[in-house]
């Protein structure tokens, strides 16, 4: 692959959008509270939606309450190279998460249309509902919604996700009608902060994502005996607590001890009675496990429930687990990681491979079409806080990047068409 074009986004303009963004939802603390379904998100919305009709983009709403920008493309019988993220933050968010892929989606239609370029697909850029909570948005087009249970959407205790849509101007009823296949989208790729610290670790530029990992969330209830702290001998114990200790040691060495280097974490324990001169009579606690492979996933939740039974055993306790989430992994798809690895080296940007551990739009895009992400770093690893920080020229480093991705999987994809 060559990259013949010298195209370059505007980078100051890219991060003077940051910035005003920003303003929308910016609390006294410095954070970005900009929920989705709030004034804020609608506020933010119209402001995004017009930049993109500036910058020669038509722009609808789906019934999940996505905006789509469209840019013509010269063929109009193919299907679109899309990209995009969300604007939606978490209570306390930053700058970044999520809005950088929006912007530069719409920095690169800006590039296209100024230089008096098209290219053979039309391009979309997505602005997805609801990333931080339900990713109704991202799940309506990939066709992954429960439809027969909307109160699984509820942004929080109380809200009607039907009352939301129509705050944005979808439509619940109609949300079928939001799903998309291979026909309509020949690619996705989202340009996203890293959200960790390996690329500045590295020393890397750019991370070329190798896919989106899948989870397995898992609840266990530890019941043993609560009784005296003082006059309960050390070898009549039933102690919940102690067998808590075991199963959170078991979930980081299962962790460790598979090739693909996968994460676990045990983050959530309530005891009872939680009393400082009582024996645990019993404990709950989360186990979070991920990674890109389906395989590892299920092998560390046999290794698991058979470090329980042992546990059980040792500490004379019952230990019951149940399900709380199954998310299977996307992988990136290999032409668009070879890809965007391609035009890294002729941008003379280092970039490493990586997988993302945190959950994106992509990960459901993933699941109807191709899919790729392009990480840029972030500061520290910070993010879903004030603190989040990517530099100016890493943002714009991380845009040119998907302006040439575009530029070649237009070839890449016409290709394969033929």
């Amino acid at each position: 692959m060559t990259v013949t074009s010298t195209l370059k986004i505007n980078g100051d303009r890219l991060n003077e959008s940051i910035d005003r963004l920003a303003k929308i939802g910016r609390q006294p603390s410095g954070c970005i509270r900009r929920l989705a379904f709030t004034p804020e998100d609608l506020q933010a919305r119209y402001l995004v939606q017009q930049w993109m009709i500036e910058a020669g983009m038509t722009v609808r709403t789906d019934a999940a309450g996505n905006s789509i920008g469209t840019y013509p493309g010269l063929d109009e019988t193919i299907p679109a190279l899309a990209t995009g993220s969300h604007i939606d933050t978490v209570p306390s968010g930053g700058c970044f998460d999520g809005v950088l892929g929006v912007l530069a989606g719409i920095e690169v239609v800006r590039t296209l249309r100024e230089n008096n370029l098209r290219l053979n697909h039309a391009i979309e850029v997505i602005v997805f509902t609801d990333e931080e909570s339900t990713m109704i948005g991202s799940q309506a087009i990939a066709g992954t919604v429960l439809l027969d249970a909307p109160e699984r959407y509820q942004p929080k205790p109380g809200d009607s996700i039907q009352k939301c849509l129509e705050a944005l101007g979808g439509d619940w009823d109609a949300l079928a009608t939001a799903k998309r296949d291979r026909s309509e989208l020949a690619a996705f790729v989202e340009l996203h902060v890293e959200q960790g610290a390996v690329l500045e670790k590295n020393g890397s530029n750019i991370g070329v994502v190798q896919g989106v990992v899948g989870i397995r969330r898992q609840v266990i209830t530890i019941i043993g005996q609560a009784n005296h702290a003082g006059t309960t001998p050390m070898d009549m114990r039933q102690d919940a607590m102690v067998a808590a200790a075991q199963v959170v040691l078991a979930v980081r060495e299962i962790a460790r001890k598979m090739p693909s280097k996968p994460v676990a974490t045990v983050g959530y324990m309530t005891v009872s009675p939680n009393s400082v001169n009582s024996v645990a009579g019993r404990v709950e606690l989360t186990v979070d496990m991920r990674d890109l492979s389906k395989d590892c996933l299920d092998e560390m939740l046999v290794q698991l429930n058979q470090a329980l039974d042992a546990i059980a055993a040792d500490t004379d306790t019952k230990i019951e687990i149940a399900p709380l989430l199954c998310v299977e992994p996307t992988p990136a798809a290999d032409r668009i990681q070879t890809t965007i690895a391609t035009v890294c080296q002729h941008l003379e940007l280092s970039y490493c491979h990586l997988p993302s551990r945190a959950g994106h739009d992509a990960l459901e895009i993933g699941r109807i079409t191709d899919m790729g992400m392009i990480f840029v770093p972030s500061q520290s690893g910070v993010s879903h806080s004030e603190a989040e920080y990517t530099a100016p020229e890493q943002c714009t480093q991380g845009a040119n990047v998907l302006l040439h991705t575009f530029l070649e999987l237009d070839k890449v994809y016409n290709s394969c068409r033929a």
